[in-house]
């Protein structure tokens, strides 16, 4: 037999050497006898890890001594009879050993990507998204879907996040924008009578990057004509229940939790709450009416609300991590953030002075405080209170983790639809949309955008995991007329943008455009959760640095002024001209 590989160690067990040769299908031990004719000492002696290796020899069982249990091909070994060194690796810039790889900076790492690809874990990574794209196109052909690329040339559409740019060297002083989604594409799929679209489609943003955010993503993408949210909800939750069996050979139970988007920022202070644990948010507005500690009587007499949470068995932070809270507050603009802690029989607090004893009873009652507890309070508008102690209590829940009073298994999965989100918001003295401008509002309340737009909730649905959103989507404008007045008289948009931007969709619109709607769902974020990654940047294959940068390629890089001169722009940002 031959085997083809990486050697990934070689030990010298009295003189007899020992290969284990490596593949992406694993490990397979060679023994070399040096006193073969066939193997000279200096032959051997040219090993070296991470060199390309051809064997072919005789494959034997290990004695019963040396069986590996916790190797694949452990009850066997290869006996070399012959052998080519295809490619001696030179010194690697670091171990790939899974627990010494680990410990090197991510961006040496990223810079010897090849490398580290090489990783075994890193190469189940890829080979798991490959299975979660199989199993989404399988799922979806069978339910009759198309699978169609959309252009990733398009327009800009700066209402949008910030787009990277292409210039046209056709079209002197005109910009392509890279796609930012297939927005507009698949529902011009829809009135084209496609009826079910989907695609694997690479959109691109250019935002400040996270550990769930890079500049170039793939979503799973779909749009349906002739459908209902109902629909859309059976629809992904079959596919999910179909990924996780076929990745983790976990039966996922359906249907999937739904909530609305009120409730999810009333109790969770988010609107992609995890739903794993409690310490839900209390609104304790009543109670502070005519209350003495007047910051919380002002802020609800200014139509504001007071929400508490308590953070059960925390009365033990440090006076450091109580400061990491406060300063999590102020990032979303609290001035402070009042505190009571409940220890052995007694409330500790700035604000009790300010407190009646009713008060401190009500308090107690309302948020069952016993010994060991620690609460927060926020007051200001409802959506600040919400997002204040919304992060506090995630923070609150890694300290709770890491004391081992809260325990999160590993394969505990909280699917949840959250529903029933505004069409619009009120940004400064503008409405702009909650979700997309091609988002429709449920039909029996759509006679209110004239007077009161706000109040009119859009039939856009988030699919969350974990506190994690996946995706999310919508049921569509498909009537030309309502699509303009949601475009000029609820976002006040101008006639003159509105044409410039959108008119091709309005026109195509009026040719007898179905119902439809769709969602996209990130196939990196999914990915990362499956195989359980702290960062999409390891479950894509070639990812950005934090600064957008691929270290690998070293790019984005500096070109002539000749390309820019063909492109019709001037020289500039310190490219010289030579």
């Amino acid at each position: 037999m031959t085997l083809i590989g990486w050697i990934d160690a070689i030990r010298d067990h009295g003189g007899i050497y020992f290969v284990d040769l490596r593949d992406r299908e694993g490990l397979t031990q060679v023994v070399f006898d040096p006193t073969s004719s066939h193997f000279p000492s200096e032959r051997l002696q040219a090993l070296k890890p991470e060199s390309v290796l051809e064997v072919t020899g005789e494959a034997v069982l290990r004695t019963a001594e040396t069986v590996n249990p916790n190797l694949a091909t452990g009850e066997v070994e290869v006996v070399a009879r012959a052998f080519v060194l295809h490619n001696v690796a030179a010194t690697l810039p670091f171990p790939l050993r899974e627990d010494q790889a680990e410990r090197v900076s991510e961006d040496l790492r990223l810079t010897h990507r090849y490398l580290d690809l090489r990783r075994p874990k890193n190469l189940e990574r890829l080979r798991e998204r490959h299975k979660v794209c199989k199993t989404v196109r399988d799922y979806l052909d069978a339910e009759g879907f198309i699978e169609i690329e959309t252009p990733t040339l398009f327009k800009s559409t700066p209402e949008g996040a910030r787009e990277f740019l292409v210039p046209s060297r056709h079209q002197p002083g005109t910009f392509y924008a890279l796609i930012q989604s297939p927005q507009q594409y698949k529902q011009m799929l829809m009135v084209a009578g496609v009826e079910r679209y989907y695609a694997l489609a690479r959109c691109y943003r250019d935002e400040d990057l996270r550990a769930d955010r890079q500049p170039e993503f793939t979503q799973i993408d779909l749009e349906m004509s002739f459908i209902n949210r109902e629909t859309i909800y059976a629809l992904i939750e079959g596919l999910l229940q179909a990924v996780w069996k076929a990745v983790l050979g976990i039966e996922l139970p359906l249907p999937f939790l739904r909530m609305p988007y009120q409730e999810a920022m009333n109790r969770y202070g988010v609107d992609r709450p995890d739903t794993r644990f409690g310490y839900e948010l209390e609104d304790c507005s009543d109670l502070f009416k005519r209350s003495g500690f007047q910051v919380f009587t002002k802020a609800v007499a200014a139509g504001g609300h007071v929400k508490a949470l308590n953070l059960k068995g925390l009365s033990d932070l440090t006076q450091g991590e109580l400061k990491a809270f406060e300063a999590v507050a102020q990032q979303l603009g609290a001035k402070g953030l009042a505190f009571i802690k409940a220890e052995q029989g007694a409330w500790k607090s700035p604000m009790l002075k300010f407190l009646s004893a009713s008060e401190q009873t009500a308090l107690k009652e309302r948020l069952r405080i016993e010994d060991g507890d620690l609460i927060f309070f926020a007051a200001d508008k409802w959506e600040q209170t919400c997002a204040i102690l919304g992060r506090i209590r995630l923070e609150g829940a890694k300290l709770l983790t890491q004391r081992n009073k809260l325990q999160l298994p590993e394969d505990l999965y909280h699917f949840l639809w959250v529903t029933e989100f505004p069409l619009v918001v009120k940004e400064d003295d503008r409405f702009v949309t909650a979700h997309h401008p091609f988002t429709a509002p449920v039909p029996e309340d759509t006679d209110k955008l004239d007077t009161e737009p706000q109040s009119v909730p859009g039939q856009h649905y988030d699919i969350v995991l974990n506190g994690v959103e996946l995706g999310g989507g919508s049921i569509r404008i498909h009537q030309p007329e309502l699509q303009r007045k949601v475009f000029e008289k609820v976002l006040r948009i101008p006639e003159a943008i509105v044409e410039d931007r959108f008119g091709y969709m309005l026109k195509a619109l009026s040719y007898g455009a179905p119902p439809h709607g769709g969602i996209a769902i990130g196939l990196d974020r999914l990915c990362a959760i499956l195989t359980g990654a702290q960062s999409i940047r390891d479950v894509i294959a070639f990812p950005k640095a934090q600064k957008g940068q691929d270290l690998m390629s070293a790019s984005p890089a500096k070109v002539t002024p000749q390309q820019l001169k063909e492109v019709f722009i001037r020289p500039a940002l310190g490219i010289e001209e030579r």
